[in-house]
């Protein structure tokens, strides 16, 4: 049983803490000190111990509100990402990418590539390991994100929209080709990836080949200018045709 001025010590100490903002020294003090009087740790290795567990938790803060940021549909590692079922896409390439090198010379990642072939699977690995790097990142389809600015539009505020897609370190543009973008649509599209080229990172998911693109791109110049801007500097990932979504299934069905 504490005495009282132990107990008054301990408030203090907590008290502190709060003021300074570190919870997780003030939630651990007292075990973590009787845990360095029983191992017989010093003053500095005890004081060492408490600041590397408030640093720690910060970083677990930190890390989870980027992915809370990202807004990814689903949480997908590139560790959970089976490379045995995809023989065509370079595994150590992709995990050389998830270290981020192309994030910091502003390099675009095409991955291209029929459905199923785990595109979207990797962009998410790609930005959760960015994410992991303490990174602001965007997850969104290429529908979502012109929705988003034409809804801006006609509000009047395009600018500001913009202004704050523009402050992402890394933006996934999922399903790119999809869906036939309205020349407004293709406009806003081809903006926010023009402004991004050679300084800021971009990752486009898509089902078309380029020579395609003009099929969803009304626009000829327009769609032109997209691919240059797109693939100049690009990591372009070819993910295959064969979709190992639908073999997965086939492959339960006939187990059953």
């Amino acid at each position: 049983m504490k005495n009282p001025a132990e107990a008054l010590e301990h408030a203090s100490v907590k008290q502190y803490c709060k003021a300074v903002r570190m919870p997780t020294i003030g939630a651990n003090f007292v075990s973590l000190a009787e845990q360095a009087i029983k191992e017989n740790h010093s003053h500095i290795r005890y004081l060492e111990a408490l600041l590397a567990m408030e640093c720690e938790e910060r970083d677990r803060h930190a890390i989870a509100s980027r992915i809370r940021d990202a807004q990814m549909p689903r949480e997908k590692s590139l560790e959970e990402f089976d490379f045995a079922q995809s023989p065509l896409i370079p595994a150590a390439r992709i995990r050389e990418l998830a270290e981020g090198g192309y994030i910091e010379h502003s390099e675009p990642v095409v991955l291209i590539g029929d459905c199923g072939t785990g595109k979207s699977h990797l962009a998410s690995g790609l930005c959760l390991a960015a994410c992991r790097q303490k990174r602001r990142v965007r997850f969104t389809t290429a529908a979502a994100l012109v929705n988003e600015l034409v809804e801006a539009k006609q509000n009047n505020q395009v600018r500001r929209v913009m202004a704050r897609w523009q402050k992402y370190e890394l933006i996934a543009l999922d399903e790119v080709g999809y869906v036939p973008l309205a020349d407004i649509g293709a406009e806003f599209l081809f903006q926010v990836i023009a402004d991004r080229a050679e300084r800021a990172a971009i990752i486009v998911t898509t089902n078309l080949p380029f020579s395609e693109w003009t099929t969803v791109f009304p626009n000829p110049r327009l769609c032109k200018a997209l691919v240059d801007r797109i693939t100049a500097r690009a990591h372009i990932i070819d993910t295959g045709k064969e979709s190992f979504r639908f073999k997965r299934t086939a492959e339960r069905r006939k187990k059953r």
